[in-house]
């Protein structure tokens, strides 16, 4: 048998209603998770608003954060070997080659090459400049981590507080009430006051897992930096006795 086809009118027309039976499951859906949002926002009070804005303010910091540290890639250290290796070996030129001064590790690393291959820098002087670079990078790398670090201190506490008045007002309709009570009167306000609680909790503990994780790398970027600097200065001075020996041996030939 023949299949019949449709006019082209047709098939089009149904190929929209097709499209529009499985968009509007979406949209509904939509709909109403945005109208519960909105409904516990209207429930929890300015406690949750002010909730809701810290966590957008810390979710900003958090990117900003990761940018940072995708762009700089300040733990990166798989080619210092080779710097090293070609720092032992005097050759200046290979050794900053490999280097990316957008690192805060490798720019310390090639502050120490240049000064401690130059003749006219003095060794208190650079040691006092490298600490001056040290510590100005690593504050770049922890800025706007004490915001994070108040936002989720301040959180649960923010939660605890909402809670507290919502049981006072749960608990000042019961008084007015009087003989009169409503147990769904206890209960509806025992759930709205816990809510800014779930709230501050919900909002504090991403925030602590993201503030511990850049403390801690933080951390191992300034552990980095002291001991490939600490390699640079002792290679260096391993470098100019093997060089001195030499010289007294030709001396003495």
């Amino acid at each position: 048998m023949e299949q019949e086809t449709l006019p082209p009118e047709l098939a089009q027309q149904a190929l929209i209603s097709a499209t529009d039976t499985t968009v509007e499951p979406l949209q509904t859906t939509s709909q109403q998770l945005f109208a519960q949002i909105t409904e516990f926002m209207q429930v929890g009070g300015p406690v949750v608003w002010i909730l809701t804005a810290m966590s957008v303010i810390a979710l900003a910091i958090i990117l900003v954060k990761l940018v940072q540290f995708a762009m700089q890639q300040p733990e990166k250290a798989s080619h210092l070997p080779k710097v090293l290796k070609h720092w032992r070996y005097g050759e200046l030129k290979q050794a900053l080659a490999l280097l990316k001064l957008q690192r805060p590790v490798d720019e310390l690393t090639a502050l120490t090459i240049n000064g401690l291959g130059s003749a006219h820098v003095e060794l208190s002087l650079l040691k006092e400049e490298l600490d001056r670079v040290a510590t100005l990078r690593l504050n770049q790398l922890r800025a706007y981590l004490r915001p994070l670090e108040v936002i989720a201190t301040l959180s649960p506490l923010l939660g605890l507080l909402g809670t507290v008045l919502g049981m006072i007002i749960a608990f000042q309709q019961m008084e007015a009430a009087g003989n009169q009570v409503n147990p769904s009167v206890l209960s509806g306000g025992i759930w709205q006051a816990l809510l800014t609680t779930a709230v501050g909790l919900a909002v504090a503990i991403p925030i602590v897992v993201a503030h511990n994780w850049m403390e801690r790398k933080v951390e191992r970027v300034a552990s980095l930096m002291n001991d490939t600097v600490t390699q640079v200065f002792t290679s260096a001075r391993h470098s100019v006795h093997s060089s001195s020996d030499e010289e007294a041996m030709r001396h003495a030939a």
